[in-house]
């Protein structure tokens, strides 16, 4: 069954150039700046849900070999303008392939997804990321899933209940940062990000 929620997805196609200009700092991003410390240099990297690429932009300023991904064809249009990244569209149930990656920035893409899948999208990530690599998930902060005011699907999670879906996957949480920012319908909301690991069994 698709992960793919068509009316979350319209939004952002209808609203990609105001979401661009709302995330043109996120190159800068604190929790962006310590993944990208932590990664090997020249290290392959996805960046799930791109959106228009700012993230994905500055870890190729950093040297890693970046691969972005998004499911809104307008949002892959834009992330392919910024040098040094790979971008292609595609949904969290495209997410194949064993160790591949040394590191996933996953960040505030996962939240649109349905409760009941994030258990199998987080395998995935695990799966694809290399033994050692990083993961990176920020999702906005509470119970439920339930629609914005624009129509866009979310699912939210406590620090407790990430944590658990990443240990559940494999993975070993490291840090964890919480704060709150204003998204794209204007109003202020509270997030957790978690960054996690995957220890080598082999």
């Amino acid at each position: 069954m698709t992960a793919r929620d068509d009316a979350t997805l319209a939004v952002y196609a209808a609203r990609a150039q105001d979401y661009a200009r709302l995330t043109r700092k996120a190159g800068d991003d604190a929790l962006l700046r310590a993944f990208i410390a932590d990664l090997p240099t020249g290290g392959a990297v996805l960046d799930l849900g791109c959106g228009p690429g700012h993230a994905a932009a500055a870890m190729a300023r950093a040297g890693l070999n970046v691969s972005a991904i998004d499911a809104v064809p307008e949002m892959v249009a834009l992330a392919a303008q910024h040098p040094g990244v790979t971008a292609h569209q595609a949904s969290f149930d495209d997410i194949t392939g064993h160790a591949l990656y040394d590191g996933i920035w996953a960040n505030f893409s996962l939240l649109h997804a349905r409760p009941e899948d994030l258990p199998r999208h987080l395998g995935a990530l695990a799966c694809a990321l290399k033994p050692g690599g990083r993961l990176h998930v920020a999702m906005k902060s509470g119970t439920g899933a339930r629609r914005d005011d624009l129509g866009r699907h979310y699912t939210y999670v406590t620090e407790t209940g990430l944590a658990t879906l990443l240990r559940n996957a494999g993975l070993v949480p490291l840090t964890t940062r919480a704060g709150a920012d204003k998204g794209l319908d204007g109003k202020q909301a509270p997030w957790i990000a978690i960054t996690s690991e995957k220890h080598d069994h082999g």
